[in-house]
């Protein structure tokens, strides 16, 4: 076995007989690795949950249609599986199960890297060359799954893994391989980020400045264009860079004084685990996900799923209305006769549905459909 500060080594005949110390940054005072656990779990938690959440919002409401949010989908499975790494058990002695969680720590840490980078890159091929790289979906999944794995593998030569402070990862005295494997890729990529970064917040506020005026059919595409595929992905880059600060930081501290600081670790051990609750965060507060998260809206997108031919049924409130083609609902005076309909027999599937939809009788009404057909409601909602 390797010298390192997790064992303590004594001569025994030919051999040495190791003692494994339940926590090698503080071995005068092992409360305190049970105290850094202890947050990593509790923030690797509330991340897994905030990931459920967004996978469940982005299935619910079929938001993975439109590319952008795939690209939030897969930033979020990456997120969620590396939750996982982070509520795995104590510090384990130097073996497989140690190798195996600190293997599956560096393939995730790198995919959700990778992610972040595939989000940014399509960011800037949207805002800066207007082009459009849906069709290169393939090559973002090749890169951000396939080459973490070759990277999280190389430890293994040489039994590079094993206790690593108060969790397993690469060992505390392979500092060359620590910076190599991960923190020199990180330092360039998050300087790369922070660049690209700038320049797309600066190409927005300038397309924005352009864009008043006069109407001009282009810049109104362009403007659904912001709003569909860049605004929901803005936050999602700046997250992790901010969340990547005080890891940075810890290890730097680690490589120039062997004396761990507990402050830097306990902050280091919230911000690492923290990427999946802080993109759920950023996810529910953008205003198209909060108009759906209410209870009607969860109701319709359920009987969606349920009943697909129902997927043109939308639930408004009593009076509303808008011009265009959009989606109506407006219910005249009680008593009031309703239009006459090409729609289907009243009673039928889709009547039942709408019926089904609310939990109160109306009055006479008619929803119309993108296809102009008006439905009438069922019988039994129709006010005599």
């Amino acid at each position: 076995m390797s010298s390192n500060v997790s064992a303590n080594c004594t001569p025994f005949g030919d051999n040495l007989s190791c003692d494994f110390i339940a926590c090698p940054p503080f071995p005068d005072d092992p409360q305190k690795c049970q105290i850094i656990i202890a947050v990593k779990r509790g923030v690797a938690s509330f991340s897994l949950f905030g990931c459920l959440f967004m996978i469940f919002t982005i299935w619910l409401f079929k938001k993975y249609s439109v590319f952008s949010h795939r690209l939030i989908l897969y930033l979020t499975i990456a997120a969620f599986m590396d939750s996982i790494a982070y509520l795995m058990g104590e510090l384990h002695p130097d073996g497989p199960l140690c190798d195996f969680q600190a293997f599956w720590l560096t393939y995730f840490d790198w995919v959700v890297l990778l992610w972040v980078l595939a989000v940014t890159t399509n960011l800037f091929l949207t805002i800066v060359t207007s082009i459009r790289s849906e069709k290169h979906e393939w090559m973002y999944h090749m890169v951000s799954w396939i080459v973490p794995l070759g990277i999280s593998l190389l430890p293994f030569m040489n039994d590079h893994y094993g206790p690593a402070g108060a969790w397993c990862w690469i060992k505390h005295g392979d500092t060359a391989w620590r910076f190599g494997i991960w923190y020199i890729p990180l330092f360039v990529l998050i300087f790369l980020l922070l660049i690209v970064y700038s320049y797309i917040i600066y190409k927005i506020k300038k397309q924005v400045r352009s864009w008043q005026g006069m109407y001009d059919p282009d810049m109104e595409a362009n403007k659904r264009n912001l709003s569909e595929n860049v605004k929901p992905l803005i936050g999602y880059p700046l997250v992790y860079l901010f969340l990547s600060l005080f890891p940075l930081i810890n290890r730097i501290q680690n490589a120039v004084n062997p004396q761990a600081d507990f402050a830097l670790m306990i902050l280091h051990v919230i911000s690492s685990p923290l990427q999946g609750a802080a993109n759920a965060v950023v996810f529910g507060l953008d205003k198209e996900t909060m108009s759906r998260l209410r209870p009607h809206q969860i109701r319709l997108a359920f009987l969606t799923h349920w009943y697909p031919d129902a997927s043109l049924i939308r639930e408004y409130p009593v009076g509303y209305a808008s011009d265009g083609d959009s989606h109506r609902l407006q219910f005249p005076r009680f008593g009031a006769r309703a239009p006459p309909s090409p729609s289907p027999r009243p009673g039928g599937k889709m009547a039942r549905l709408l019926q089904h939809s609310y939990s109160l009788p109306f009055p006479t009404g008619t929803v119309p459909i993108p296809t102009g057909r008006h439905l009438p409601l069922a019988p039994d909602l129709v006010a005599s």
